[in-house]
């Protein structure tokens, strides 16, 4: 089997070694949930010199983390709910991801508002633009600039004549949430913290009102465990008032999910240099370069239905592409949806009955001795919302304790940033070395930065490994392997839907390769042949039952579909399943 032995990979070996270590262990910090808060705030605590743990009950990334518009983003909208702090918090993180803590990660992205109102939109925007220039927006990028009608229609040859005045150019970033995500757990174990993923938490241990750590499930095997700490840390987003509720702690907020749907079309369908950045009536609507692609969304709207797997539906799909067509000279199709992803935003409630009016502002609480919360936020200022919610742990540890610093999370740069300039500007070199194509190095340098090498180095000897997946030509068959020995992977979903992005880029989900990855994760992993077809096997129920849920009317509907399919972590650990017995749960839809 091939391994990674270094000290951020976290692979089958160091998931067994966490597992030991949080059975036997005293931890200053016991981080709850596996989304950017939480990674981040393992982070934070273990590079102040406390001893950290950190459990996420699915996979990093699993939830809110890797269904994002994928933007490190200011919030321009916020300026006009006059939210100005929100806002130069956001830019100032966006700014320190993109020069200095993740430049590998977080990228440069041009946009284009369209102005479509005479005489008083374009002072109205002007204004709010140079707000956000003034607070930190045109640091490592150029200012905003102001277009004609015509200037904009150079710049997006795909917008109706008639739907723009003119417009409006700035800057933001792009970034995969998911690998942003995983970087994180990675930089954690980098310094020091036990991280381990598929362990939830199914009780609370007290000494007296004291919370004194966990009791958690393995997911994988059903073996439970307690884990002892001074300060539980609880970071679950949209599970937050779960978590809550198993304390039987009321908090002085409570956390309601919004559903955000965005769809993946190919890059021809949408003519232009720069992404979009569209008004709806309840928001706005982002049109975004995604590689081959554009990303399209997102919706608003409240769920109260199962937070696991929120589903897209019809309706939501209809609404983003008649926001889109409303401006487009081509209109998008459904039959031009290439994939369709939803998420849930965790917004702190504040008694207001739409979910767009809900706080993206941040909060933190010690709900119990020993008990720390933190919720809300927007993924950009992560480490902002991880810092803050640190130092209420280190108020919690006591006077008994040793000093701790203050937060230095400014300051060091994730796993993947150090020498990615240099590697950049080797990128022939790299194609030679490894014979490969110079555009699959710049690929894998977008995804792994500096650490590309320890990705390619597991293919010595094996020159397959080098070569593209079978219907998913853009990623190559080391990174399966990579994924397993050293990213956490453990079932075949992870690597389809975050560890790669194959179940939203390719029209078939993952489905065509599902097979040869589950066999690559196989020979990494010490699966046999039974195991890979229930891997396999349940890959595909998901994916059919996602593409029922795409034709149905409404959100309950929907949710029905997708409970159809267990989850694997769980049903996967039982050996009643029958691989002959496992079809779809409808015939999948086609080509749509």
């Amino acid at each position: 089997m091939p391994t990674n032995t270094s000290r951020s990979a976290l692979g089958p070996r160091r998931r067994s070694e966490a597992w030991r270590r949080l059975s036997e262990e005293h931890f200053d910090v016991l981080v709850v949930g596996g989304g950017v808060v939480g990674t981040g705030s393992a982070v934070d605590a273990a590079t102040r010199g406390l001893s950290v743990a950190l459990v996420e009950a699915r996979d990093f990334a699993a939830g809110t983390s890797s269904r994002s518009s994928k933007m490190f983003h200011g919030g321009l909208r916020y300026l006009e709910q006059l939210d100005f702090g929100l806002v130069a918090e956001a830019l100032h993180e966006r700014e320190l991801s993109m020069s200095t803590l993740a430049p590998h990660l977080v990228r440069p992205l041009k946009f284009l508002f369209p102005l479509t109102r005479r005489f008083w939109e374009r002072p109205y925007m002007a204004a709010g633009f140079v707000l956000y220039d003034v607070m930190g927006g045109a640091k490592s990028v150029p200012p905003q600039k102001h277009y004609t009608r015509a200037g904009a229609l150079r710049v997006a040859p795909g917008l109706r004549e008639d739907a723009v005045i003119g417009g409006i150019r700035y800057w933001d970033t792009l970034v995969d949430d998911a690998r942003h995500t995983l970087t994180l757990a990675r930089t954690a174990a980098k310094h020091g913290a036990v991280v381990a993923n598929s362990t939830q938490v199914v009780g609370y241990l007290r000494d007296g009102e004291r919370v004194t750590g966990v009791r958690v499930r393995d997911a994988e095997t059903g073996r439970e465990t307690d884990v002892r700490a001074s300060v539980v840390l609880n970071a679950a987003g949209v599970w937050t008032d779960q978590l809550q509720r198993m304390l039987g702690e009321e908090g002085g907020f409570t956390v309601r999910a919004s559903k955000g749907v965005h769809i993946v079309v190919d890059s021809d369908r949408v003519d232009s240099d720069a992404a979009l950045i569209l008004r709806t009536e309840k928001s706005v609507l982002f049109v975004i370069p995604w590689g081959e692609y554009w990303i399209l969304g997102t919706t608003d709207t409240d769920w109260q239905l199962d937070l696991a797997h929120p589903a897209a539906t019809a309706a939501d799909i209809e609404y983003i592409l008649g926001h889109v067509n409303s401006v487009l000279t081509t209109p998008i199709g459904r039959e031009d949806v290439r994939g369709v992803y939803a998420g849930l935003r965790p917004l702190l409630s504040g008694g207001a009955d739409s979910t767009a009016k809900l706080s993206r502002e941040h909060a933190v609480m010690t709900v119990a001795p020993g008990a720390v919360v933190v919720a809300g936020g927007k993924y950009t200022t992560y480490r902002v919302m991880a810092a803050d919610a640190v130092d209420a742990a280190v108020a919690e540890l006591g006077e008994a304790a040793d000093p701790v610093p203050a937060s230095t999370t400014e300051r060091i740069p994730l796993l993947g940033a150090d020498g990615f300039p240099a590697m950049v500007n080797r990128v022939d070199r790299l194609a030679d070395r490894y014979e490969i194509r110079e555009e699959q190095v710049r690929h894998l340098l977008d995804r792994y930065g500096s650490l590309l090498e320890d990705v390619l180095d597991l293919a010595a000897g094996r020159p397959d490994l080098l070569e593209p997946l079978e219907g998913a030509d853009r990623y190559l068959r080391v990174e399966v392997v990579h994924a397993a020995v050293a990213e956490a992977a453990l079932h075949l979903e992870d690597v389809l839907v975050r560890r790669t992005r194959i179940s939203m880029e390719y029209q078939h989900s993952g489905v065509v390769c599902a097979r040869e990855v589950a066999e690559l994760m196989a020979g990494a992993l010490d699966w046999d042949d039974e195991r890979t077809e229930r891997e396999v096997a349940l890959y595909g129920r998901r994916v059919a039952a996602e593409q029922a849920s795409q034709v149905t009317d409404s959100d309950d509907a929907a949710d029905a579909y997708l409970k159809t399919v267990p989850e694997a972590r769980e049903f996967l650990a039982e050996a009643r399943f029958d691989p002959a017995s496992a079809e779809p749960v409808m015939e999948p839809l086609g080509e749509n």
